[in-house]
């Protein structure tokens, strides 16, 4: 059986919910400078205060709407995920770091093996 996704089409009441989303974060960010004589207290509050009404817009949107509920179903996948123990992170670290040495002496042997043969073998620049 197979599962279809359906697609919502944007209303333009949507589209005027998320142009007032946008309307308002920029109105927040320009009162914020604007504001500057007035005191760091009412930049903030200003800054905070169309931020705050920023999101409320986007949230009671179907996009904002659809957001939260990722947020959400991505907050239940994170809560199924068995972390491991502090032991079984420090060993799987140390594993991390001793192939990553192992791998170093290898490349740093493979390049002076490699720069030899060429150099002093083939090509006899060096002597």
């Amino acid at each position: 059986m197979a599962t279809t996704q359906v697609e919502t089409v944007s209303t333009s009441a949507d589209k005027a919910k998320l142009a007032a989303a946008v309307a308002l974060a920029v109105g927040a960010i320009v009162a914020f400078y604007l504001l500057s004589r007035q005191g760091s207290l009412v930049q903030w509050a200003a800054l905070l205060v169309g931020l705050a009404a920023a999101v409320a817009a986007f949230a009671s949107s179907e996009t904002g709407r659809q957001l939260w509920a990722f947020g959400r179903d991505a907050w239940r996948e994170v809560k199924k995920v068995v972390w491991p123990t502090r032991k079984e992170a420090i060993q799987m670290t140390a594993y991390v770091f001793a192939f990553v040495a192992v791998m170093s002496v290898f490349l740093w042997l493979t390049d002076k093996t490699l720069e030899w043969v060429f150099f002093d073998l083939i090509l006899g620049w060096r002597k």
